[in-house]
Protein backbone atom coordinates (compact mmCIF):
# COMPACT_ATOMS: atom_id res chain seq x y z
CA UNK A 1 0.00 0.00 0.00
CA UNK A 2 2.81 2.55 1.21
CA UNK A 3 4.32 1.43 -2.40
CA UNK A 4 0.89 2.61 -4.48
CA UNK A 5 0.40 5.85 -2.16
CA UNK A 6 4.47 6.74 -3.73
CA UNK A 7 3.81 6.65 -6.86
CA UNK A 8 0.58 8.53 -6.68
CA UNK A 9 2.72 11.39 -4.69
CA UNK A 10 5.27 10.99 -7.47
CA UNK A 11 2.75 11.31 -10.40
CA UNK A 12 1.30 14.23 -8.54
CA UNK A 13 4.44 16.34 -8.34
CA UNK A 14 5.55 15.80 -11.63
CA UNK A 15 1.92 16.99 -13.00
CA UNK A 16 2.40 19.89 -10.03
CA UNK A 17 5.71 20.84 -12.23
CA UNK A 18 3.96 20.63 -15.41
CA UNK A 19 0.69 22.77 -14.19
CA UNK A 20 3.20 25.11 -12.58
CA UNK A 21 5.50 25.69 -15.50
CA UNK A 22 2.38 26.16 -18.01
CA UNK A 23 0.75 28.64 -15.92
CA UNK A 24 3.91 30.76 -15.68
CA UNK A 25 4.86 30.48 -19.25
CA UNK A 26 2.44 28.41 -21.16
CA UNK A 27 3.72 25.41 -23.60
CA UNK A 28 7.47 26.78 -23.81
CA UNK A 29 6.87 27.31 -19.82
CA UNK A 30 6.26 23.58 -19.96
CA UNK A 31 8.79 22.69 -21.67
CA UNK A 32 11.19 24.47 -19.73
CA UNK A 33 10.21 23.15 -16.64
CA UNK A 34 10.23 19.53 -17.73
CA UNK A 35 13.75 19.78 -19.53
CA UNK A 36 15.00 21.58 -16.21
CA UNK A 37 13.70 18.66 -14.41
CA UNK A 38 15.34 16.32 -16.22
CA UNK A 39 18.63 17.69 -15.69
CA UNK A 40 18.21 18.48 -11.89
CA UNK A 41 16.90 14.45 -11.82
CA UNK A 42 20.03 13.09 -13.94
CA UNK A 43 22.42 14.95 -11.51
CA UNK A 44 20.54 13.75 -7.99
CA UNK A 45 20.32 10.10 -9.77
CA UNK A 46 24.23 9.82 -10.06
CA UNK A 47 25.93 12.10 -7.42
CA UNK A 48 23.82 12.84 -4.78
CA UNK A 49 25.22 10.35 -2.62
CA UNK A 50 28.20 11.97 -2.74
CA UNK A 51 26.93 15.72 -2.18
CA UNK A 52 25.20 14.46 0.89
CA UNK A 53 27.86 12.60 1.88
CA UNK A 54 30.27 15.43 1.78
CA UNK A 55 28.01 18.21 3.34
CA UNK A 56 28.16 16.30 6.70
CA UNK A 57 32.21 15.64 5.96
CA UNK A 58 31.10 11.87 6.50
CA UNK A 59 34.14 9.62 6.83
CA UNK A 60 34.60 6.25 5.40
CA UNK A 61 35.80 3.48 7.99
CA UNK A 62 36.81 0.24 7.50
CA UNK A 63 35.78 -2.70 9.96
CA UNK A 64 39.46 -2.57 11.62
CA UNK A 65 38.51 1.57 12.70
CA UNK A 66 34.83 0.70 14.00
CA UNK A 67 34.52 -3.26 14.41
CA UNK A 68 31.48 -3.29 16.02
CA UNK A 69 29.36 -0.89 13.97
CA UNK A 70 30.68 -2.67 11.25
CA UNK A 71 29.88 -6.16 12.27
CA UNK A 72 26.14 -4.86 12.76
CA UNK A 73 25.82 -3.23 9.53
CA UNK A 74 27.76 -6.49 7.94
CA UNK A 75 25.11 -9.30 9.54
CA UNK A 76 22.28 -7.12 9.05
CA UNK A 77 22.88 -6.98 5.36
CA UNK A 78 23.58 -10.47 5.01
CA UNK A 79 20.05 -10.83 6.53
CA UNK A 80 18.63 -8.76 4.08
CA UNK A 81 20.39 -10.41 1.20
CA UNK A 82 22.10 -6.96 0.34
CA UNK A 83 25.28 -5.79 -0.78
CA UNK A 84 27.57 -4.62 1.92
CA UNK A 85 27.13 -0.81 2.15
CA UNK A 86 29.54 1.33 2.83
CA UNK A 87 30.02 2.70 6.40
CA UNK A 88 30.34 6.08 7.43
CA UNK A 89 30.91 8.60 10.19
CA UNK A 90 29.49 12.15 11.10
CA UNK A 91 31.76 14.02 13.45
CA UNK A 92 28.18 15.18 15.58
CA UNK A 93 26.77 15.43 18.65
CA UNK A 94 23.37 14.85 17.61
CA UNK A 95 22.56 11.14 17.87
CA UNK A 96 21.39 10.61 14.27
CA UNK A 97 21.72 8.11 11.04
CA UNK A 98 20.86 8.53 7.71
CA UNK A 99 21.41 6.16 4.06
CA UNK A 100 21.79 7.09 0.76
CA UNK A 101 22.86 6.33 -2.05
CA UNK A 102 20.51 5.42 -5.56
CA UNK A 103 20.62 1.41 -5.74
CA UNK A 104 21.32 -1.24 -3.05
CA UNK A 105 25.07 -1.87 -4.97
CA UNK A 106 25.63 1.65 -4.56
CA UNK A 107 24.15 2.27 -0.95
CA UNK A 108 26.05 3.74 2.44
CA UNK A 109 25.08 3.89 5.97
CA UNK A 110 25.96 7.02 8.25
CA UNK A 111 26.03 7.36 11.50
CA UNK A 112 27.15 10.38 13.88
CA UNK A 113 29.76 10.27 16.66
CA UNK A 114 26.39 11.13 19.00
CA UNK A 115 24.77 8.13 18.19
CA UNK A 116 27.32 6.20 19.03
CA UNK A 117 27.40 7.42 22.45
CA UNK A 118 23.73 7.01 23.87
CA UNK A 119 22.35 3.73 22.22
CA UNK A 120 22.81 -0.30 23.54
CA UNK A 121 23.72 -2.63 20.81
CA UNK A 122 20.35 -3.60 20.31
CA UNK A 123 19.33 0.37 19.64
CA UNK A 124 21.73 0.57 17.01
CA UNK A 125 20.77 -3.10 15.68
CA UNK A 126 17.48 -1.26 15.17
CA UNK A 127 18.45 1.72 14.04
CA UNK A 128 20.71 0.64 11.42
CA UNK A 129 17.85 -1.97 9.98
CA UNK A 130 15.73 0.85 9.24
CA UNK A 131 18.38 2.54 7.26
CA UNK A 132 19.05 -1.06 5.59
CA UNK A 133 15.62 -1.38 4.78
CA UNK A 134 15.50 2.39 3.39
CA UNK A 135 18.54 1.30 0.56
CA UNK A 136 16.19 -2.19 0.11
CA UNK A 137 12.85 -0.83 -1.13
CA UNK A 138 15.48 1.97 -2.81
CA UNK A 139 13.86 4.95 -0.43
CA UNK A 140 16.57 7.24 -1.11
CA UNK A 141 16.32 7.49 -4.78
CA UNK A 142 12.33 8.46 -4.05
CA UNK A 143 12.77 10.91 -1.36
CA UNK A 144 15.89 12.69 -3.69
CA UNK A 145 13.25 12.88 -6.95
CA UNK A 146 10.93 13.79 -4.98
CA UNK A 147 13.01 17.17 -3.37
CA UNK A 148 14.12 17.46 -6.93
CA UNK A 149 11.09 18.21 -8.47
CA UNK A 150 9.29 19.91 -5.62
CA UNK A 151 12.46 22.54 -5.11
CA UNK A 152 12.16 22.88 -9.22
CA UNK A 153 8.28 23.72 -8.40
CA UNK A 154 9.91 26.55 -6.10
CA UNK A 155 12.31 27.73 -8.26
CA UNK A 156 10.08 28.13 -11.12
CA UNK A 157 7.69 30.06 -9.07
CA UNK A 158 10.65 32.61 -7.57
CA UNK A 159 12.06 32.85 -11.36
CA UNK A 160 8.08 34.11 -12.02
CA UNK A 161 8.09 36.89 -9.28
CA UNK A 162 11.59 38.25 -10.48
CA UNK A 163 10.06 38.32 -13.97
CA UNK A 164 7.43 40.09 -13.29
CA UNK A 165 9.09 42.68 -10.47
CA UNK A 166 11.43 43.31 -13.10
CA UNK A 167 10.87 42.52 -16.22
CA UNK A 168 6.87 42.42 -16.54
CA UNK A 169 5.39 39.61 -18.71
CA UNK A 170 2.89 39.27 -21.80
CA UNK A 171 -0.51 37.79 -21.75
CA UNK A 172 -0.64 36.10 -25.00
CA UNK A 173 -1.01 32.31 -26.20
CA UNK A 174 2.03 31.43 -25.50
CA UNK A 175 1.96 32.64 -21.74
CA UNK A 176 -0.49 31.60 -18.59
CA UNK A 177 -2.86 34.13 -17.49
CA UNK A 178 -0.92 36.78 -14.72
CA UNK A 179 -3.57 36.04 -12.08
CA UNK A 180 -3.13 32.57 -12.62
CA UNK A 181 0.89 32.67 -12.52
CA UNK A 182 0.17 34.88 -8.78
CA UNK A 183 -2.09 32.43 -7.60
CA UNK A 184 0.88 29.79 -8.67
CA UNK A 185 3.93 31.52 -7.10
CA UNK A 186 1.97 31.46 -4.03
CA UNK A 187 0.25 27.87 -3.50
CA UNK A 188 2.68 25.55 -6.16
CA UNK A 189 5.86 25.78 -3.77
CA UNK A 190 3.26 24.73 -0.54
CA UNK A 191 1.68 22.12 -2.24
CA UNK A 192 4.91 20.47 -3.78
CA UNK A 193 6.33 20.69 0.21
CA UNK A 194 2.70 19.11 1.51
CA UNK A 195 3.45 16.63 -1.55
CA UNK A 196 6.90 15.56 -0.69
CA UNK A 197 6.11 15.32 3.31
CA UNK A 198 3.64 12.85 2.23
CA UNK A 199 6.47 11.03 0.95
CA UNK A 200 8.77 11.05 3.41
CA UNK A 201 6.58 9.90 6.13
CA UNK A 202 5.14 7.08 4.26
CA UNK A 203 8.60 6.00 3.31
CA UNK A 204 9.43 6.50 7.46
CA UNK A 205 6.66 4.29 8.28
CA UNK A 206 7.79 1.33 5.96
CA UNK A 207 11.06 1.76 6.72
CA UNK A 208 10.25 1.08 10.75
CA UNK A 209 8.72 -1.75 9.74
CA UNK A 210 11.26 -3.06 8.08
CA UNK A 211 13.72 -2.36 10.07
CA UNK A 212 11.70 -4.05 12.65
CA UNK A 213 11.18 -7.35 10.80
CA UNK A 214 14.89 -7.75 10.02
CA UNK A 215 16.17 -7.03 13.33
CA UNK A 216 13.74 -9.54 15.00
CA UNK A 217 12.63 -7.17 17.74
CA UNK A 218 10.36 -3.86 17.14
CA UNK A 219 11.27 -2.88 20.80
CA UNK A 220 15.04 -2.50 19.95
CA UNK A 221 13.83 0.65 17.28
CA UNK A 222 10.91 1.92 19.74
CA UNK A 223 13.64 2.46 22.51
CA UNK A 224 16.24 4.14 19.99
CA UNK A 225 13.75 6.30 18.87
CA UNK A 226 12.56 7.59 22.16
CA UNK A 227 16.38 7.97 22.96
CA UNK A 228 16.63 9.91 19.75
CA UNK A 229 13.75 11.94 19.92
CA UNK A 230 14.66 13.22 23.17
CA UNK A 231 18.55 14.09 22.30
CA UNK A 232 17.66 15.77 19.31
CA UNK A 233 15.26 18.09 21.31
CA UNK A 234 18.63 19.18 23.65
CA UNK A 235 21.45 18.55 20.95
CA UNK A 236 21.26 21.19 18.15
CA UNK A 237 22.77 19.74 15.06
CA UNK A 238 23.41 22.54 11.59
CA UNK A 239 21.80 20.27 9.07
CA UNK A 240 20.35 21.74 5.73
CA UNK A 241 16.39 21.34 5.59
CA UNK A 242 16.93 20.16 2.04
CA UNK A 243 18.51 16.72 3.61
CA UNK A 244 16.27 16.80 6.87
CA UNK A 245 14.20 14.29 5.60
CA UNK A 246 17.17 11.86 5.24
CA UNK A 247 17.69 11.14 8.71
CA UNK A 248 15.96 8.63 10.89
CA UNK A 249 14.36 11.82 13.17
CA UNK A 250 14.34 15.36 12.41
CA UNK A 251 17.85 17.22 13.25
CA UNK A 252 15.87 20.27 12.76
CA UNK A 253 14.41 21.48 15.92
CA UNK A 254 11.18 23.31 16.44
CA UNK A 255 7.46 23.39 17.87
CA UNK A 256 4.02 24.61 16.66
CA UNK A 257 4.27 24.96 12.81
CA UNK A 258 7.94 23.20 12.18
CA UNK A 259 5.82 20.10 13.72
CA UNK A 260 3.32 20.92 11.32
CA UNK A 261 5.61 20.63 8.35
CA UNK A 262 8.01 18.20 9.46
CA UNK A 263 9.08 15.54 6.70
CA UNK A 264 9.04 12.77 9.61
CA UNK A 265 6.18 11.04 11.47
CA UNK A 266 4.71 12.25 14.78
CA UNK A 267 7.34 10.31 17.00
CA UNK A 268 4.80 8.86 19.37
CA UNK A 269 3.01 7.54 16.86
CA UNK A 270 6.34 5.38 14.94
CA UNK A 271 7.18 4.03 18.30
CA UNK A 272 3.58 3.18 19.96
CA UNK A 273 3.42 1.14 15.76
CA UNK A 274 6.54 -0.74 16.87
CA UNK A 275 5.58 -1.29 19.88
CA UNK A 276 2.08 -2.68 19.06
CA UNK A 277 3.86 -5.10 16.67
CA UNK A 278 6.36 -6.10 19.58
CA UNK A 279 2.89 -7.38 21.20
CA UNK A 280 1.89 -9.15 18.45
CA UNK A 281 4.82 -11.41 18.52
Amino acid sequence: MNGLKTMVLMVALTLMLVAVGGMLGGRSGMTFALIMAFGMNFISYWFSDKIVLKMYGAQEVSESEAPELYEIVRRLAHKADLPMPKVYIVNEDQPNAFATGRNPEHGAVAVTTGIRRILSREELEGVLAHELSHIKHRDILVSTVAATIAGAISYLAQMAQWTMIFGGRRDDDEGGSPVAAIVMMIVGPIAAMLVQMAISRSREYGADDGGARLTGNPRYLADALRKLQAASQRIPMNANPATSHMFIVNPLTGGGLMKLFSTHPPMEERIARLEAMSLRK
